[in-house]
């Protein structure tokens, strides 16, 4: 399994109704992205600056990079488009993180 981490921009004020989309998270997009291969899935949130420090395990055959020509993965980022930074698309604005220590 390889872990791979990635930061994301909430709009301020929409911490609450942020975490309460992914408490009630659709079924379909958590199966879609156990389907592509995605594990062990955590969001945190940096309380001061906004930001979502994501991590998550993909498995060595994954297919994360078909993720986004899915309806359910369009329409989630449609549903989450107006609360935090987005592309023309609605995708999220992301920066993959490199890594730089591990313990295990």
């Amino acid at each position: 399994m390889e872990k791979i981490a990635f930061v994301m921009q909430l709009n301020p004020g929409q911490a609450e109704i942020y975490k309460q989309r992914h408490d009630d998270i659709w079924p379909e997009l958590a199966a879609q992205l156990k389907q592509a291969g995605v594990s062990d899935y955590s969001i945190f949130l940096h309380p001061d600056t906004h930001q979502l420090f994501a991590v998550l395990k993909r498995s060595p055959d994954h297919s994360m990079s078909q993720l986004p020509d899915t309806a359910i993965v369009k329409a989630w980022w449609q549903y989450m488009a107006d609360i935090m930074e987005t592309h023309t698309d609605n995708s999220p604005v992301s920066v993959d993180l490199t890594p730089v220590f591990h313990l295990d």
